[in-house]
């Protein structure tokens, strides 16, 4: 389209090319219009070689030449002659260059489906207004498209960027004309393209997305997944695969009661176009994730989990660091903002630390923006994540078939954690009871039986505060990292203790008192110490409302066989549950059948 003669006018007192048309929008009357910058110029000198000026386009033969072409893509306009933000908005297909080289918008073109969302980044910030940007209302589902769209060329977008400004002293470029552009649309693939330095002319962008087929919940539902949660958001030490070792990565994600397909939608969803959610202290929409690790010394006061920095020739974000007090961090891994990265011997600020944190980058940085995931938490196959570079989740979130990458860049592959569940349950009403079964014992009454002497005991449990409880053979590897157990005493009855943790044949309990009623190692009969897989009332609100248990551990071989137990003998009394279940490679699980005892 080429100028719109009376959208445009021109002042010759003050140079101001102005659009004076509609702006944008579809059902806009009149229309708006756009031109390409070589048709601005050819419009200008059209005007240029008149012998007087007519009405309000003030250019003639006696003005200075308000314009100069150096190719049909770059565009100087002389002396005093300008454009504003708003007439930048209307012209596309190349560079304007005005004020002596003071101000300059650059060309951005995107090769990318018709109907891409682009966002640009620029100076450490997303552009709060994406007018490229456009939307049909009219339509059912609404239509997205790009303005100046070549659909022959593959083209989606033609706009213009400003990149050097006027207003700072001296002018300067923004940001080193760095832009980086993004696509977001929750429910379609995510994607990243940067320009590492605009060029006078067209500068490409190359952004496309589809319909992303493990993201297919309303983003309505999403937004009220607030139960998944990031545990450690900073430098994490976690043993993922089990093998007593753990790995660092920067984050711990607690994916709640959520598939792992739904904890990738809700990393999604936290950091989709237009988003309000924070990470790390950056807007969720900005987030991206590590860019860099440093190796940092002469540390200064104490750095935070996360936080602003700064340094000579550029910001950033830190994202993780190995230390934040006693012994002295040696590393940080951080997303870069603005700038460049920082080099050997420059000095690092924390602005968010109170007093003032620094550090000296010692030799090495390490560029990881190569590994930068789109979207940041990596991919999902509908059942497993392939994490990004250095994301974790708890141990017990993942399962086989999961790959994390930690802070080496290492895969790091978990064991298979399996879940047992027992559904069908009234939340603060069923007592529900998981215990080991051998496989065949039966109790008096015909029904299978806990197996009571899983494990013996083999130190006294004495005293009014023991914090651990021994037993005479290794605790079977397929137990829950933490959980309850039960420990037979000396007069008979099951002390119910809860464990933070097992290692070898020990359990470390809460502190439990034991002495009005010892349990007494090495006597006869022996004593009994067996795992309770779930061992308590329903959980759930509001009271009253159907709902599940579970439990996890990590799965080894062959089977685990349980006896389930479920109990309501309050105000809507039921026959007691009892069955059995089965832990597989795969997990297990029950619903309780609630027969009425009445």
């Amino acid at each position: 389209m080429a100028i719109v003669a009376k959208d445009w006018t021109v002042d010759r007192q003050t140079g101001n090319i102005r659009y004076v048309g509609s702006d944008h929008g579809v059902g806009s009357s009149p229309e708006p219009s756009y031109a390409t910058v070589i048709e601005l110029h050819r419009w200008l000198q059209g005007m240029a070689d008149d012998a007087e000026y007519t009405g309000d386009d003030e250019v003639d033969i006696i003005n200075t030449n308000p314009s100069t072409r150096s190719t049909d893509n770059i565009i100087t306009l002389n002396g005093t002659y300008n454009i504003d933000a708003t007439a930048a908005e209307h012209l596309y297909d190349g560079s304007i260059i005005q004020r002596g080289g003071a101000e300059v918008w650059d060309g951005i073109v995107n090769f990318g489906n018709s109907d891409v969302v682009i966002q640009v980044i620029q100076n450490g910030a997303v552009l709060s207004d994406d007018w490229w940007n456009q939307v049909d209302t009219t339509t059912s589902p609404w239509t997205y498209y790009g303005l100046n769209a070549d659909a022959g060329q593959g083209i989606s977008h033609r706009f213009m960027i400003k990149i050097r400004d006027q207003s700072t002293s001296p002018a300067s470029d923004i940001d080193g004309r760095r832009l980086i552009g993004t696509c977001r649309t929750f429910g379609n693939t995510y994607g990243e393209f940067k320009i590492n330095g605009t060029a006078r002319g067209n500068n490409v962008l190359a952004l496309s997305d589809s319909s992303d087929l493990n993201n297919t919940t309303a983003a309505a539902t999403v937004a009220t997944w607030t139960g998944i949660t990031n545990l450690t958001e900073g430098y994490a030490l976690l043993d993922v695969d089990n093998n007593g070792t753990p790995e660092a990565y920067y984050s711990e994600w607690d994916r709640d009661t959520y598939t792992i397909n739904q904890y990738y939608e809700r990393m999604k969803w936290l950091t989709r176009d237009g988003s309000s959610s924070t990470l790390y202290g950056l807007n969720g929409e900005l987030f991206r994730g590590i860019t860099h690790e440093i190796t940092i010394d002469n540390v200064v006061n104490t750095f935070p989990a996360y936080g602003a920095l700064t340094w000579a020739t550029g910001t950033g974000q830190l994202l993780a660091i190995n230390s934040t007090g006693s012994p002295e961090p040696t590393k940080m891994w951080i997303q870069l903002l603005t700038g460049t990265a920082p080099t050997d011997g420059v000095t690092i600020t924390c602005t968010d630390a109170s007093p003032l944190a620094t550090a000296d980058v010692n030799v090495t940085v390490t560029d990881r923006s190569a590994l930068i995931a789109k979207p940041f938490v990596g991919q999902s196959t509908g059942s497993a994540l392939i994490g990004s570079y250095g994301l974790g989740l708890q141990t017990t979130d993942l399962s086989a078939t999961d790959k994390v990458f930690d802070l080496t860049n290492t895969q790091i592959t978990p064991p298979n954690n399996v879940t047992f569940t027992v559904g069908g349950l009234i939340a603060a009403e069923d007592y529900v009871l998981v215990g080991p079964w051998d496989g065949s014992s039966l109790d008096a009454d015909g029904n299978p039986e806990i197996d009571y002497d899983q494990l013996l005991l083999a130190t006294t449990l004495s005293g009014a505060s023991e914090t651990a409880v021994v037993v005479t053979a290794a605790i079977p590897s397929d137990t829950p990292s933490s959980g309850t157990i039960r420990v037979q005493t000396d007069s008979g009855f099951y002390q119910l203790c809860s464990y933070t943790s097992f290692t070898g044949s020990t359990f470390t309990i809460t502190a439990e008192n034991f002495s009005a009623d010892n349990a007494t190692a090495g006597t006869s009969p022996e004593k009994n110490v067996f795992i309770t897989y779930l061992d308590k009332l329903a959980d759930g609100s509001p009271e009253g409302s159907t709902v599940s248990e579970a439990f996890s551990f990590v799965y080894g071989a062959g089977e685990r066989d349980f006896v389930i137990k479920v109990r309501d003998g309050g105000g809507t009394p039921i026959k007691e549950y009892i069955a059995t279940g089965t832990m597989g490679s795969n997990g297990g699980s029950t619903n309780a059948i609630r027969t009425v005892d009445a």
